[in-house]
């Protein structure tokens, strides 16, 4: 069907304004925290790895890493277990993390793996133990109450540090690493660690020009429901002291404002459940989501 001189006006105009964002984050890194509706819902999943492709067709380097709470939940019940929560993190017993591992490092992983390059893009697939990929150690989460109250979780670690070099190779050859957020300890133990928190220290080490945080809500909102962007970390650390920030998204502005002051230039906390949401934030000036930067 042809086009109308209107539509056609449009979207040359869209092609056009996409230019700049090209010419400035070509060759550049930007770090991807997949999850939420996005892994889920079929519509966006597809528009998700074409983004990711187009992405790399134009130049910019993208590397994902992916959660799948959903997906631990329904493998959980099916064993009849429930999962637990403390503060957004999950409580990881060792049968837990058996389940973590099968459903990260194999099914969720070659499913992102698969259909990125049914899309057309060369996605490969990494645990953190790959390698090691990630190096872990206990978590230990404090009170909510009392600070000095230390809470064992399980089997949840945090990052101890992350070899790059893997990562970086395979982009260099056009690859797209997809990463599963399971680290190693110092005894070979597997670790489940937040995917929110692997991808926000993964983005410092790499130097990441952007973290962006696929998720089930508009961005950051006020306690009033209204969506904050332009945020700087000052900003962010109010929102903290004040409770606007609470539960499950604790974990995931707290690795972004991390990043954010270890030198990653901005990070984007944006609605998954808007096809197409990752080329609106990279190569628009609107964006669907929170924008959080440096100063």
């Amino acid at each position: 069907m042809p086009l109308t001189a209107t539509t056609a006006e449009l979207k040359a105009k869209v092609l056009a304004e996409a230019l700049p964002y090209i010419q400035r984050f070509h060759g550049k890194t930007i770090v991807i925290k997949y999850g939420g509706n996005a892994m889920i819902d079929e519509k966006l999943r597809r528009s998700f790895a074409s983004d990711v492709v187009l992405l790399k067709l134009v130049g910019i380097n993208p590397v994902i890493v992916h959660g799948g709470g959903p997906q631990i939940d329904d493998q959980l019940s099916k064993i009849g277990k429930k999962g637990e929560f403390i503060q957004g993190m999950r409580v990881t017993d060792a049968e837990t993390m058996d389940v973590v591992e099968m459903v990260l490092g194999g099914q969720v992983n070659t499913d992102i793996v698969n259909l990125i390059n049914q899309h057309g893009g060369r996605a490969v697939g990494l645990s953190g133990t790959d390698g090691p990929l990630i190096r872990a150690r206990k978590m230990m989460m404090r009170g909510k109450d009392n600070p000095e109250e230390l809470i064992d979780i399980g089997q949840v670690g945090e990052v101890e540090s992350i070899d790059p070099e893997v990562v970086r190779l395979l982009t260099s050859q056009n690859f797209i690493p997809v990463i599963a957020p399971v680290g190693v300890g110092k005894e070979g133990e597997s670790y489940n660690i937040n995917a929110d928190l692997v991808a926000g220290k993964l983005a410092e080490i790499l130097k990441a020009e952007k973290l962006v945080v696929l998720t089930n809500i508009p961005g950051v909102l006020d306690k009033s429901g209204k969506l904050l962007t332009g945020l700087t970390a000052r900003e962010i650390d109010a929102l903290f002291a004040d409770g606007t920030i609470h539960g499950g998204m604790l974990p995931k502005i707290a690795s972004v404002l991390e990043a954010v002051k270890s030198g990653v230039n901005s990070c984007h906390i944006i609605d998954g459940r808007v096809e197409h949401a990752l080329l609106l934030e990279v190569l628009t000036s609107e964006g669907v989501g929170t924008l959080i930067k440096r100063h």
